[in-house]
């Protein structure tokens, strides 16, 4: 079914830089086509430096529905809200912004539940198990911050910007006191979950995230990178026998919970797979 655009649709803004691996659109569209839904998620490239002045002047827009955000802007967009949830508090960052009755941006942050549910949903258990999370930017905050909610052991955190693991570190230890924490180690020798939450594999001179030689075939490994189905960081895990998840399998878990938010029709997962159009 084609969507038509007329003079009553209302857009989701997707924002970010680059666009070009921007999948959101091409599994929401086809949704909201296939349901009647006069709503249209549309790509829009901003500058970091644009972003703190764009976000409130797009807000303006008396049919705008919401706004997803994505790289790299999720951890500037949680100082842009009036209201926040505990998840936003948490991880310091936002990939979803909506106006209220009031007026006010409220944001909310589903990343990391996305990737927990894919997780679940291959039948991993969470709960006593050991994680590794590189980046700690946005994205790897949230994952961060799902993966200890749901009960891991152990976590490790990783990031070239010390400050910022730092700073997740602080957070984290502040909501859960007792919690396992390393920071600062990369290597993924005799972790049960091992996570890249980097931009690594986005372009096809990026290196590896971490040394995929140790990792254990027993260690499941997640990516966040949608531009391709298998980066090179998942392939070689393949190859060394663990079991993966694609970026995009976070993306479609999260999706049910993003339309829940702006108040729109939700679906499952299964649902929005079956009438994806995506491409890359």
């Amino acid at each position: 079914m084609t969507q038509r655009i007329t003079g009553h649709t209302r857009f989701i803004a997707h924002l970010g830089m680059p666009t070009h691996s921007f999948k959101a659109p091409m599994i929401y569209n086809p949704y909201f086509a296939s349901q009647g839904i006069d709503v249209v998620v549309m790509p829009m490239g901003c500058a970091a430096d644009d972003f703190a002045q764009f976000l409130p002047l797009l807000f303006k827009q008396t049919n705008i529905a919401g706004a997803l955000i994505t790289m790299p802007h999720k951890v500037s967009a949680a100082d842009l809200l009036d209201d926040m949830t505990p998840a936003v508090k948490i991880c310091g960052a936002c990939n979803a912004v909506k106006r209220d009755a009031q007026g006010r941006l409220v944001g909310d942050m589903f990343d990391g539940a996305g990737f927990v549910r894919g997780v679940m949903n291959k039948g991993r258990n969470i709960r006593g198990a050991s994680a590794l999370v590189i980046g700690a930017g946005g994205v790897g905050s949230a994952i961060a911050a799902s993966l200890v909610a749901e009960g891991v052991a152990r976590i490790g955190i990783y990031d070239i910007d010390a400050d910022r693991v730092a700073d997740l570190g602080q957070r984290l230890q502040s909501s859960y006191p007792k919690l396992n924490l390393e920071v600062g180690v990369n290597d993924p020798t005799g972790w049960d979950i091992v996570v890249n939450a980097t931009p690594l594999g986005m372009n096809a001179q990026d290196p590896l995230p971490l040394d995929v030689t140790k990792l254990s075939s027993n260690t499941f490994v997640g990516e966040v990178v949608m531009k391709s189905e298998m980066t090179p960081f998942l392939s070689a895990a393949a190859a060394a026998g663990c079991q993966t998840q694609v970026g995009t399998d976070m993306l479609f878990e999260m999706i049910p919970a993003y339309l829940e938010f702006f108040d729109l029709p939700t679906t499952t997962a299964d649902h929005l797979r079956a009438v994806a159009q995506i491409q890359y």
